[in-house]
């Protein structure tokens, strides 16, 4: 996933190699960025960022940690890490014990956090704390048996309780989905939807027209997971999605290398989702503080592919 001899060259906050993968501790991580640094006070609405990005003509950047791994002060110091070094939004996964849709990586941090004794009323604590202290929208990622077994009303009031902004239920069918969208829409949470290269394109509409806050575009058919290359068709789906409704679309699975950020960018997209290799470092690391060093300048390489845009009046 990361090739520890590769050399990186920031400039302009972009690679110019773009089939260069980063080092762990590269000129990237000490030349972060300085346009992404959170300056903000109190986090934007999703809507709010990806309108912020598009003036800038800048592409939203969205990693994925799971909740509690391999423990929650690691998944709270992360946030905080994450808002500082370059995130728009974060997506924070809640562990269950069947992640059906996750590949072996995002699976296998669902089983840490559950050794780590993670439970729902835990991590809504935690965001509680957190949430006041980081400058980007944080949305929740949960399969839908957890949310069903404590009662969706209760959920969702949780949720906006702890100041998460968007929820994204990867395993419910969007035919089923009308009860839990409205409930969120009266909470203030933006239900984000999927599409994937299989969805028809009668099907793609309504999903995109129903989605808040963004549409989230599967690059694939499948689990979660790094790959090697990007599936091409998403440049042609993403130009579908967006003839379809002026709505930000940001791509997921798969995205895992600074290159991949860039081609996905240059294809159009409002912004990239990486999940896999940002958990693989904080969670097979030694040590905690070995985890969060290595995704802070993971993220330096992704942030430094993005296109450089301009900066706001």
């Amino acid at each position: 996933m990361i090739m520890a001899s590769a050399n990186v060259a920031v400039a302009g906050n972009r690679l110019k190699n773009s089939s260069t993968d980063c080092v762990l501790y590269s000129m990237a991580e000490r030349q972060a960025p300085k346009s992404r640094l959170r300056l903000r006070a109190q986090a934007f609405s999703i809507s709010e960022t990806f309108s912020s990005l598009r003036r800038q003509e800048r592409v939203a950047f969205i990693p994925y940690i799971t909740a509690g791994d391999p423990d929650l002060s690691t998944t709270a110091k992360a946030l905080k890490m994450l808002s500082c070094c370059g995130a728009d939004i974060i997506e924070l996964g809640l562990p269950c014990k069947d992640p059906v849709l996750d590949g072996p990586v995002i699976q296998a941090s669902h089983e840490r956090a559950l050794a780590s004794k993670t439970n729902i009323k835990a991590v809504i604590s935690m965001l509680k704390e957190v949430v006041p202290q980081i400058s980007c929208p944080v949305v929740i990622f949960s399969y839908y048996n957890l949310i069903s077994s404590c009662r969706s009303h209760w959920f969702l009031s949780a949720l906006e309780d702890a100041g998460a902004q968007g929820l994204i239920v990867p395993d419910l069918p969007f035919e089923d989905s009308a009860t839990l969208r409205r409930e969120a829409a009266e909470k203030n949470i933006d239900m984000v939807l999927l599409t994937t290269p299989a969805t028809p394109k009668k099907k793609m509409k309504a999903i995109v027209d129903a989605s808040e806050g963004f549409v989230y575009l599967a690059s694939s058919v499948g689990v979660t997971g790094a790959r090697d290359t990007m599936n091409s068709q998403v440049q042609f789906l993403l130009k579908e999605v967006k003839e379809l409704s002026p709505k930000p679309v940001a791509v997921g699975f798969g995205v895992s290398k600074p290159q991949h950020v860039e081609q996905v960018s240059s294809w159009g997209a409002d912004g990239v989702i990486v999940g896999s290799a940002i958990v693989k470092l904080l969670g097979e690391a030694n040590s905690r503080e070995e985890g969060l060093r290595h995704v802070k300048s993971f993220v330096a390489c992704l942030t430094a592919a993005l296109p450089s845009g301009k900066n706001e009046n």
